[in-house]
């Protein structure tokens, strides 16, 4: 999304949350970190001018997206969500993450726990051994894990290795979609091993797109 917005020369901003320690350049002035919610992006909207947002964030950072609705709500400002199509397959779908860590056996097992870093307290007093893979080196992580530091996009070769190695039996994972995440769930597949998969949060109505093409032409941009 930002390489066509800079190779169509529009003015935009690239917000990133700041949780990530180096995140990945990209073409466009950056801004990182939070705004004071709702009532503080739409004040950001105002002050800079903007004429439309891209709401390109992740499937499962829902608070961002409500903050992102209520503020061009407030701010009077067209809002469209570049969504990725969750993935489909004949997992065991859980609501929440609340409910994948029930969704786990009583005896112990080895569990790759895909689902970042944020919410890991779920799991933690749970007698299982875990293998975490995360962008930036693990502190104070709430549970006892094993764990790997890599960044995507990764392989199905690479990540069935990863989960033969490491004698995996579960995989939990969210339902974040794209292809950049999906190798480790079509390695489960052709393992044989349990997939929990967590379903998306629900959020209030809005324009959904599903291709950078789409975003582009769906609401005012730059001037």
């Amino acid at each position: 999304m930002a390489t066509a917005l800079a190779g169509a020369g529009i003015p935009a901003i690239f917000s990133y949350a700041g949780r990530t320690a180096a995140p990945v350049a990209q073409p466009l002035p950056m801004r990182i970190g939070g705004f004071g919610g709702a009532a503080g992006l739409a004040a950001f909207l105002r002050a800079e001018g903007i004429t439309g947002v891209i709401d390109a964030t992740h499937p499962f950072a829902a608070q961002i997206s409500r903050n992102a609705i209520d503020a061009c709500h407030d701010a009077d400002i067209p809002l469209v969500a570049l969504e990725r199509p969750a993935w489909l397959g004949d997992w065991q779908r859980v609501p929440d993450i609340a409910s994948a860590a029930l969704a786990l056996p009583k005896a112990p097992s080895r569990v790759f726990l895909a689902i970042g870093r944020q919410n890991l307290g779920a799991f933690a007093g749970l007698p299982h051994a875990y293998l975490l893979r995360l962008v930036d080196p693990p502190k104070d992580l709430p549970l006892r894990a094993d764990h790997v530091v890599a960044r995507g996009p990764f392989t199905v070769d690479g990540d069935r290795a990863l989960l033969q190695d490491w004698r995996t039996q579960i995989v939990v994972a969210k339902n974040s979609g794209g292809a950049g995440a999906e190798a480790k769930i079509i390695a489960a597949g052709q393992l044989g091993l349990r997939v929990i998969m967590i379903d998306r949060p629900v959020l209030p109505p809005r324009r959904v797109v599903r291709t950078v093409e789409e975003a582009l032409h769906a609401i005012p941009l730059g001037v």
